[in-house]
């Protein structure tokens, strides 16, 4: 096998344990918070914590790929979400499995950052859409059976296997990365900007937590208001920072380049579409529906399996024809798929179900990818890890973020319209029915507006097949 292959196998083992970490402990958490007898409010945080750390990190670890070396950051996070994963299996109380996801999320968040990058460095342009895909492949393999992964493990062997269960994939995975994967031919040798990994940190710490608990407290719980404020003035001294500093942890001129700002901009906007569909559509198939958890984790998989199997083949024609058509295209798609989830109700077939949801995963296959190669082609050999990291950014930023809006206009309009027909004398259930059902609509129909945004913003490219840094 060719070594750029060997790579993109070591690679995508990262790519899949990452997520697939995610989504299985999503299961396991009822059964953490009755082992260890806590509030379900305080076994969020097993959860919560992992998210936050991950993506207020990813760009410092992307400019340390660039300073230190890819392969260094890759291997090490392999190692240390390695250990991290023992501790959380090992873990005695709560207190420390938190802090255990803490060291676990770091590991994460190094592979994450990294895998891009490095797939970007090993292949020539002319085959990147393909890797990419590949790579994209293998994290909607861990949404699809993250879940089930996470189910069966937790019944027959309980919630700690779901982490001891890294362990051998996590020595394997760090000794043939390690072994396989070459030290970057040239990196940079310089200092590293700590005032601005601090300030992007905390910038991004306080606004994912505004987003994820704005709808519990509202903007004007003090929690709210101070988030909002550090956020703010974070990223303002980012910026003032960045532009200042001889060696930037971000390099402000990327974003001269209209490829990799709109990329990304569409890139935010494709995630922020389809956490809508991955936070509203388990509530309406088990509360509206009254699905079994197992049916709905089944019909919940098939966007992922579709994903799965388009986002390659997405990613090779974008090799032969570019992203100009694919990426628009993709999104185009994606917003049809919400529509046809906005016309959902309490008595819409299984396969209407169904279709709508493989229009999502068709849509946000073809778009993917080529997106991704657009962004990674627009950037410097040395600022890929920078690009990864913030691709990476967008990326989680956008999936919180569509948690956030999908949960507020959902929650809101179905407050309102259950109080109408309360107020008009309706049975009290048909009023939850009708209630639920246009509100339903409306978030979906936010989320198709979104998509179509997403569509819009990669238009906005500057070439088409022109690779201005990295030479075939």
């Amino acid at each position: 096998m060719e070594y750029r292959w060997r790579v993109m196998w070591v690679v995508a083992l990262g790519t899949f344990m990452a997520p697939l970490d995610a989504s299985v402990v999503n299961i396991a958490l009822l059964s953490i918070i009755k082992d260890f007898k806590a509030s379900l409010a305080t076994g969020e945080w097993v959860i919560l914590i992992y998210l936050l750390f991950i993506s207020t990190l990813l760009l410092t670890y992307g400019r340390l790929g660039d300073l230190y070396g890819k392969k260094l950051v890759y291997v090490t996070g392999f190692v240390v979400f390695t250990v991290g994963s023992l501790l959380c299996g090992l873990s005695p109380t709560l207190g420390f499995l938190i802090g255990a996801r803490v060291i676990q999320s770091l590991g994460a968040g190094m592979m994450m950052a990294m895998a891009p990058a490095i797939v970007t460095e090993v292949f020539p342009p002319q085959e990147r859409g393909k890797a990419l895909g590949i790579n994209g492949m293998m994290v909607a393999a861990a949404l699809a059976f993250g879940p089930s992964a996470g189910g069966f493990l937790t019944h027959f062997f309980g919630w700690r296997s779901v982490f001891f269960i890294n362990l051998p994939v996590g020595v394997i995975g760090s000794i043939l990365a390690f072994k396989i994967i070459k030290p970057d031919l040239s990196r940079e040798k310089h200092s590293f900007d700590f005032a601005g990994a601090f300030l992007s940190f905390l910038g991004l710490g306080s606004l994912l937590i505004l987003l994820t608990f704005f709808e519990k407290y509202g903007f004007t719980h003090p929690l709210m208001i101070g988030a909002s404020v550090i956020s703010l003035l974070a990223f303002l001294l980012f910026l003032y920072t960045e532009k200042k500093v001889s060696e930037p942890m971000v390099d402000l001129s990327l974003f001269k380049n209209r490829d990799f700002s709109f990329s990304n901009l569409s890139a935010f906007l494709s995630y922020v579409a389809l956490y809508q569909v991955v936070f509203l559509m388990p509530i309406y198939l088990q509360q509206l529906r009254h699905f079994t958890p197992e049916k709905a984790g089944m019909v919940m998989s098939v966007h992922p399996l579709l994903t799965m199997i388009v986002a390659p083949l997405s990613g090779s024609l974008s090799d032969k024809i570019g992203s100009m058509i694919l990426a628009p295209l993709g999104m185009t798609v994606m917003a049809l798929g919400l529509f046809a989830l906005s016309r959902l109700n309490n008595e819409t077939t299984v396969g209407i179900i169904i279709l709508s949801l493989m229009l999502i995963g068709l849509g946000s296959a073809i778009f993917q990818s080529p997106n991704n190669s657009t962004i990674m082609g627009s950037v410097p050999k040395n600022r890929l890890g920078t690009a990864s990291g913030f691709l990476a950014t967008m990326r989680n930023v956008g999936m919180v973020m569509g948690v956030a809006v999908a949960g507020a206009v959902f929650t809101g309009r179905r407050t309102h319209y259950l109080t109408y027909y309360l107020q008009n004398h309706y049975p009290e259930e048909l009023a939850a029915t009708k209630a639920f059902v246009l509100a339903f609509r409306e978030a979906f129909l936010v989320g198709a507006f979104i998509a179509l945004l997403s569509a819009v913003a990669s238009l906005v490219r500057t070439r088409e097949r022109k690779e201005k840094f990295l030479p075939k």
